[in-house]
């Protein structure tokens, strides 16, 4: 099951749809054009464009699957007593002194440069269940981080 915010479950329909209505037309258009090109041994433009279609329909079932058995979660009734997925999270670094704002959000709308990060990552699985004023320590690639929780939204 997939928890995700109303505002990435709009994506991904409209995501599918561009996927289903427009790219695959185009890339079936393509297959029937290289098709009439005759020998389809040789025809590099025939394998490119169904190498484009299998890739294609890989991923429209795979977006297929995450809406199936997504479940969109209600900000407005979310407590902000603890970290859960979509708290935005005011946490600072207690080893460099600095502060950061995160969002948690499930792996599809995770995105560093808009401050969202996966509820899969070591951070967030660090600050889960904590409450604000908890300090975490938190194994990453570059060492041990110290955190502290300064806020939870």
């Amino acid at each position: 099951m997939e928890y995700l915010s109303q505002e990435c479950y709009d994506r991904l329909v409209a995501e599918l749809h561009q996927l289903e209505n427009v790219e695959l037309p185009r890339v079936k258009e393509a297959l029937v054009e290289a098709r009439e090109k005759g020998d389809l041994s040789e025809n590099f433009e025939y394998h490119a464009a169904r190498r484009e279609q299998s890739r294609l329909l890989g991923r429209i079932r795979f977006k297929q699957r995450v809406l199936e058995f997504a479940r969109v979660i209600d900000t407005t009734r979310l407590d902000s007593d603890k970290v859960r997925l979509l708290s935005r999270v005011v946490i600072s670094n207690l080893n460099t002194h600095t502060q950061t704002t995160y969002t948690l959000a499930s792996p599809h709308e995770a995105d560093m440069s808009a401050g969202k990060i996966s509820i899969k990552s070591p951070i967030a699985q660090a600050l889960l269940g904590k409450k604000a004023g908890d300090v975490v320590e938190v194994n990453v690639p570059a060492g041990l981080l110290r955190l502290r929780i300064d806020s939870i939204e």
